[in-house]
């Protein structure tokens, strides 16, 4: 199984919002947070500005607190709610600092947060889509990085995956899924893509989050347990990677990551 990672697991870590009120604590728990991720033997996935909230960015943070940087063990996000000179910025000091891998997304805006224009990076269509995105990176910084894509399964299933399909033909090598309930025919079809594709496994007990994160409705009295679901989709997916969303960093990881070793 190529993982591209040399890891199956990738974990989600966000770095300290700019209005936390206590920003130092934040910051050691970030630190402690990462290091805890590395020595699981997991890669550390860091989003970008994620729900449109502001956050510190993953550049920033790693290099105030000198985090040790392992580029084949690190995901760095890239949104397209930025102003074109800091995305510049972030590229240059990625790959400054060898770090390679991308998950280049759409991303969510807030009144706090500029949007890329078509104009900035010189391209005629109406939005910068993670497309539009990807073509940029591809185009500036040819060979430097290895872009991945967000996969939302709970859109129409031919739309998505012509989409993928597109972003495949854009620069895309890897896929990330949303969090994956299960068996679904959808994420179990992405194997034909030939990409290493990561399914999302919700690693929180509250179902109905996620629920909102892509528009569902919980069913009534549904009852959900994390570390079950995350062994159905050890099992149902197994040419796929698994990434791992709001785990717990306060419980007990053992006999979580069945893969390793």
């Amino acid at each position: 199984m190529n993982t591209l990672f040399g890891t199956p697991y990738l974990i989600e870590l966000l770095t300290p919002k700019q209005d936390d009120a206590d920003f130092e604590a934040r910051l050691e728990v970030f630190a402690e947070r990462y290091q805890r991720i590395l020595d699981a033997g997991a890669v550390v996935s860091i989003p970008d500005n994620p729900m449109g909230n502001v956050h510190f960015t993953a550049l920033e943070v790693m290099d105030f607190l000198e985090l040790p940087m392992d580029p084949e063990r690190t995901l760095l996000h890239l949104n397209s709610f930025h102003l074109k000179s800091d995305m510049d910025a972030f590229l240059r000091t990625a790959a400054d600092r060898g770090l390679h891998k991308l998950l280049v997304i759409s991303g969510d805006g807030g009144p706090r947060l500029p949007r890329l224009e078509p104009a900035d990076i010189r391209v005629e269509d109406k939005t910068v889509t993670s497309i539009v995105l990807l073509g940029y990176i591809e185009r500036e910084y040819p060979g430097v990085f290895t872009c991945g894509v967000a996969f939302n399964q709970y859109e129409p299933p031919e739309h998505e995956l012509e989409r993928l399909r597109w972003k495949i033909d854009a620069g895309a090598r890897f896929a990330i899924t949303q969090p994956v309930l299960g068996n679904d025919p959808t994420v179990a079809s992405l194997v034909d893509f030939e990409i290493p594709i990561f399914a999302g496994a919700w690693m929180s007990k509250r179902i109905d989050l996620l629920m909102q994160c892509v528009d569902r409705e919980p069913e009534p009295d549904m009852v959900y347990s994390p570390d079950e679901n995350l062994a159905l989709l050890d099992r149902t997916y197994p040419e796929f990677g698994l990434y791992l969303a709001l785990l717990g960093f306060k419980r007990d990881w053992a006999g979580l990551f069945t893969r390793m070793g």
